[in-house]
């Protein structure tokens, strides 16, 4: 099993920052991706940002592209999710993932969630 604990939502207006934060802990040395997902009222959950966790590759959805930036620290079992240019658009409850399986990156049913954060991004 693997518990993962988001943290760092919050609101903030269009054009700000947020970082997201996600502590790992039970048997991560069996992850092979993580990644944050989102989803907000009345829409399907969606993944923004994947990380293999061996080769350090990501994978971004379009609308994040060059405005978000996920990263791993591997020796702390922590990942975040560094978010530029927030739009409201981005508003959405946050959610940390860990998946076990070799084809994580392409994989949005991942494993393991966490209870989730919320951001609010006010125009």
């Amino acid at each position: 099993q693997v518990q993962l604990v988001e943290s760092g939502g919050g609101s903030v207006q269009a054009g700000g920052s947020l970082r997201l934060s996600c502590a790992a802990s039970g048997d991560t040395y069996r992850t092979r991706c993580m990644g944050w997902f989102r989803q907000a009222p009345g829409k399907e959950r969606e993944a923004v940002a994947k990380i293999h966790s061996g080769s350090g590759t990501t994978d971004y959805a379009d609308s994040v592209k060059g405005r978000f930036a996920i990263s791993q620290d591997i020796a702390k079992n922590t990942l975040a999710l560094q978010m530029n240019n927030l739009k409201p658009e981005d508003t959405a409850m946050y959610y940390c993932a860990a998946d076990h399986n070799v084809d994580c990156l392409g994989r949005a049913d991942y494993n393991y969630w966490g209870q989730g954060t919320q951001v609010t991004v006010s125009s």
